[in-house]
């Protein structure tokens, strides 16, 4: 029989019938019951939820201390994560790799003769110069050995080894470039932001030490000298070093020897009548990752010393050697006048004088 008050079927065994609904159960849950007056307005609800805010508050639903305390806290830990993050990829203390292509600047000397120019047979003339034991075009530039650097692998390293080769090699022996009746060879190779002021160079060239073609390559004034032989004596060294993880620059330091005559239109070439003219060509080239995939090279900078050449005569065009038979000069620089208009020669005043000792012996200039 059942005890009065309870239900019919007797206290059904449930499982929440241990669990105490103290008052901190009640305060934590998530839905909270309105008072009686509360639910006797009109289109009021029953009961009303309580947010991550509430979880610890008082009963008007303000937000408890712990609970604003943790979300901060939470918020704190957010902004700082997203700070280290923004700094570690955009370090103000650490530079962005330049990559500006710097333009092109030249320095070009003539060295004048200290006696009189030997003439002869071309190969006469090599075996009695210091140039008699130097290897002919391209063998005479040679590759240093290969390593790694820090940011730059063997591959790269010899990517770039190569175009500045190439450079030397399109620049100082190929015949038309020499010639003065192509550039094209030479362009080719260069950076895309230094074409323009290798055009000028070829079309306007000045003396200012920006557009001297004879800085970028070697060719002779066609009205004054011709090469007499293709076989360009050559020697010199190519060394490379990483200037920045981006950037790696080669350095080049060769002597070109050529055999040249006289530009005589229309007459026979005399096989007697041959000279040598010494070019000492000190390049510095740079190679970022997009000039090495391209096969190109940024030229810097070239110091070149050349010779014998009257120092009076213009040598950013192209060159004017001393020919065979031709005095020593004692003849200086062109006047530069400072009152005048326009921009002077920057080169003005620049010239050497070719040593005794870098000229062919007389033994050796013989006319066969």
């Amino acid at each position: 029989m059942a005890v009065p008050g309870e239900p019919p079927d007797g206290t059904p065994e449930d499982e929440y019938r241990s669990v105490v609904f103290d008052e901190d159960f009640v305060r934590a849950a998530r839905l909270q019951e309105f008072s009686a007056q509360e639910r006797m307005g009109e289109h009021a609800r029953a009961v009303r939820s309580r947010s991550l805010w509430s979880g610890h508050g008082g009963g008007d639903g303000t937000p408890g201390r712990r609970s604003r305390q943790g979300l901060l806290l939470v918020l704190l830990i957010a902004v700082a994560f997203a700070s280290a993050v923004y700094m570690g990829l955009r370090n103000p203390y650490v530079p962005l790799p330049d990559t500006r292509t710097e333009p092109f600047s030249s320095t070009v000397v003539p060295l004048a003769p200290s006696r009189t120019v030997a003439g002869g047979r071309a190969s006469d003339l090599y075996a009695g110069s210091p140039a008699a034991d130097y290897r002919v075009g391209a063998a005479g530039i040679t590759m240093p050995a290969v390593r790694r650097t820090p940011h730059f692998t063997d591959a790269q390293v010899v990517a770039a080894l190569t175009v500045a080769k190439d450079y030397l090699v399109q620049s100082s022996l190929e015949p038309d470039v020499l010639a003065g009746t192509a550039s094209r060879p030479v362009r080719v190779l260069l950076d895309p932001d230094q074409l323009a002021q290798f055009d000028r160079s070829m079309t306007s060239p000045s003396g200012d030490g920006r557009h001297a073609a004879t800085g970028w390559l070697v060719r002779f004034d066609p009205a004054t000298a011709v090469v007499a032989d293709s076989r360009v004596r050559v020697n010199g060294t190519l060394t490379f070093e990483e200037v920045a993880p981006d950037v790696l620059e080669v350095f080049t330091d060769h002597t070109f020897v050529y055999a040249v005559r006289p530009a005589t239109a229309g007459a026979p070439a005399a096989h007697d009548g041959a000279s040598l003219f010494t070019v000492r060509r000190e390049l510095r080239l740079r190679f970022d990752r997009e000039d090495l995939l391209a096969r190109r090279a940024e030229l810097l900078t070239a110091y070149v010393v050349a010779g014998p050449h009257d120092c009076s005569a213009e040598t950013a065009d192209g060159f004017r050697p001393a020919l065979a038979g031709a005095a020593a000069s004692t003849v200086g620089p062109a006047a530069t006048d400072p009152y005048a208009a326009g921009h002077p020669r920057r080169a003005a005043g620049l010239c050497g004088v070719l040593a005794p000792e870098a000229q062919p012996s007389p033994s050796g200039a013989g006319t066969g």
